[in-house]
């Protein structure tokens, strides 16, 4: 089967091991989605006694213990992970990744803790395809576009929203649109909102009733987007804070992730509608059946970030979709009764339209990705009516929270270690080149005791100009020697049988390593204003690489992205 793969066109191989990838996708969310039907209702007696605060501990500390020490995997969110593995290592992903988060997630958010289901079943999807691509011998470029998709499948399966889950992938996982990139996802994420549809039924989440929208309603609506950029910025700095504090005051995982989940259960005891992924608070809210007034409201709004920030910055397994949902939509509705508190004579669209605009504000915001947070609530909800209200406070809301939070909740972690690169730019383009792969072999091997005399009748004979100065018992490098640097001695016969090559050699020139980033060597070239460096790797001399030598295969880098 490999073979007959590898004979098709790479469009169509892309297509064929796309719609693959979303069966794998498909399945991992349905079987993510059965879990935590399963765990909610084996844990259901148990929430009505006095020790129902303490399950979020415990299904957080189990978590992190299976996470960290039975399937060796690592935390986080999740969609980090993807986003560096499609950037940095050519979309290569764990196959534990496969099944590690799903088994974590379900353990955090059947318990209580205040997470979604989005993230795990993320990197899950996105790690079948990378093993998919692996078992079929493709390229790195084609590995990352088969990530994304597995990414779009998962997220589309999931909510039942193909086309949010393939904004989501060009969005927030590849940062680009292209046609390759656009069929194959679009593939995956089909082919996984329908294996979604058999399994479990074609049913929209969160179906709401039909909408009466006047201008005004549309004018109010503007307001709501500053709301919703408040919160998403509250919420990421929060959850920011969250970790930075409890991971410098408890250092052992399974412990720091059981206070979060302690903290939890205790503000469930006062705000139950904070606990879990919040799904039934969101159906109660979109469908206008929410009782309690308008500082309660407010009050879900803030309790849900708080425990969500508990949740996830302690170490609880889980994603920020379904959180920020809940976030948006009672949001929203704080909103709404706010305006019929400020302005009681004008008849406003209702708290079902609020509150919808309120979940595309806060998720777009959150996630940096405002055609995401678009598509994600029309195609949820049904709600293609209020299309127009949601394009314009997702859009305002992502530029306002942009201003305090420059990238989204995903990117910050890699932009905090330097790692995050947009696709098409210089650095992105760079990072495809490997130092060993552009060494220069161009030069003699020189030992630090050879006379002058000796290396003058050297270089007579020798085509090279750079004559690199090993030492002859450690093999290890010393210095440099270019010949333009020290024609005046070669020139001069007095001084060849008083002179030695280590008197000659340049060890003020900067050395490169194997392990530097290209654009980090560009640089330091540029900088010292020399043409040529030794690449050295653990005293090692490995060769030379030269500024012409970077330049060129980066034109030719550049060819290939745009054949793409």
């Amino acid at each position: 089967m490999k073979f007959s793969v590898h004979n098709l066109n790479e469009r169509f191989q892309l297509v064929i091991i796309g719609a693959v990838v979303g069966v794998g996708g498909g399945v991992a969310s349905v079987a993510l989605n059965r879990s935590l039907e399963w765990g909610a209702e084996l844990l259901h007696p148990y929430r009505h006694h006095w020790y129902s605060f303490l399950l979020p501990a415990a299904g957080a500390a189990l978590s992190v213990i299976f996470l960290f020490h039975l399937a060796k995997d690592i935390g986080g969110h999740g969609v980090p992970e993807v986003i560096y593995s499609v950037i940095r290592r050519g979309g290569l992903l764990r196959f534990r990744s496969s099944y590690s988060r799903l088994v974590s997630c379900c353990l955090t958010i059947a318990s209580g803790g205040s997470a979604g289901p989005e993230s795990p079943v993320v990197i899950s999807g996105a790690s079948v395809a990378s093993n998919i691509a692996s078992f079929f011998r493709l390229r790195d470029r084609q590995r990352v576009v088969l990530v994304a998709g597995g990414a779009a499948a998962a997220i589309a399966s999931i909510f039942n929203a193909p086309v949010a889950g393939i904004a989501f992938s060009l969005e927030a996982i590849l940062g680009e649109w292209t046609p390759t990139n656009l069929i194959t996802i679009g593939v995956a994420s089909a082919v996984g909102t329908e294996v979604s549809r058999i399994l479990q039924g074609n049913q929209i989440p969160f179906e709401g009733k039909a909408l009466v929208i006047s201008e005004l309603d549309l004018v109010g609506c503007l307001g709501l987007a500053v709301f919703t950029a408040l919160a998403s910025v509250m919420l990421i700095r929060l959850l920011r804070l969250v970790r930075q504090v409890s991971s410098k005051t408890i250092p052992v995982f399974w412990i720091r992730a059981a206070c979060g989940g302690l903290l939890v259960g205790l503000l469930g005891l006062v705000i139950p509608s904070v606990m879990g992924e919040g799904y039934g608070a969101i159906r109660t809210v979109i469908g206008g059946n929410y009782s309690q007034g308008l500082a309660l409201a407010g009050l879900v709004a803030l309790g849900k970030i708080v425990a969500t920030c508990l949740t996830i910055g302690s170490g609880g397994m889980g994603g920020l979709f379904a959180p920020s949902l809940v976030i948006g939509s009672f949001t929203g509705l704080f909103y709404q009764r706010l305006l019929v508190y400020l302005i009681p004579g004008v008849h406003w669209a209702g708290e079902p339209y609020f509150a919808l605009v309120g979940m595309a504000g806060v998720i777009s915001s959150v996630l940096q990705a405002p055609m995401t947070g678009m598509f994600l609530i029309t195609e949820i909800t049904g709600g293609y009516d209020v299309l127009v209200s949601v394009l314009l406070v997702s859009v305002i809301s992502v530029t306002l929270s942009h201003i305090f939070e420059p990238y989204s909740v995903y990117h910050h972690e890699l932009v905090e270690h330097g790692e995050l690169m947009r696709p098409r730019t210089d650095r992105k383009v760079l990072s495809e080149l490997r130092i060993i792969e552009l060494l220069d072999h161009n030069y003699q091997e020189v030992p630090p005791e050879m006379t002058l005399r000796e290396f003058a009748n050297l270089v007579k004979s020798s085509p090279y100009h750079f004559f690199p100065v090993i030492d002859s018992k450690t093999k290890k490098y010393m210095g440099l020697i270019h010949i333009d640097d020290v024609r005046s001695y070669l020139f001069d016969p007095n001084l060849y049988d008083s002179v030695v090559v280590e008197e000659l050699m340049d060890t003020t020139l900067p050395t490169v390593s194997l392990d530097d980033e290209m654009p980090e060597v560009l640089e330091l070239l540029e900088q010292g204003h020399d043409s040529t460096l030794p690449v050295v790797h653990d005293g090692r001399f490995m060769g030379l690489i030269s500024k012409a030598t970077i330049l060129d295969h980066y034109r030719k880098e550049l060819i290939v992205e745009e054949e793409i």
